[in-house]
């Protein structure tokens, strides 16, 4: 068995759910504010694109935790690429496309 992940929206907070092909599992959380503020954050380095240490430097207020959820969630649903270790906006409207993702797994 390979690791499992899946999302889903638990009262209004981005959850993502690992089981790990020993059987252990785990469970991370991401605000819908803070998934925004990575957005706009990725926004505005759209052109450089972005680390994850970068955004834990850049966000201080916001969990590490949550900040990393954000990402995966980008990079998962393909709003977000990876070339070497930088990610990068996979359109002009990432914000949006985040948002739409957000809601429609809460549907």
């Amino acid at each position: 068995m390979r690791r499992q992940i899946w999302w889903e929206i638990e009262r209004g907070s981005l959850v993502r759910h690992v089981e790990r092909a020993d059987g252990r599992a785990y469970t991370h959380r991401c605000g819908l504010a803070a998934l925004q503020e990575v957005c706009w954050f990725v926004d505005e380095h759209a052109r450089d694109g972005v680390t994850t240490g970068e955004l834990w430097d850049a966000l201080p207020d916001l969990p590490a935790t949550q900040v990393s959820v954000a990402l995966e969630f980008l990079k998962e649903r393909g709003i977000m690429e990876t070339r070497g270790r930088r990610n990068y906006p996979a359109s002009n409207c990432l914000f949006e496309d985040a948002m739409t993702e957000f809601y429609a797994l809460e549907a």
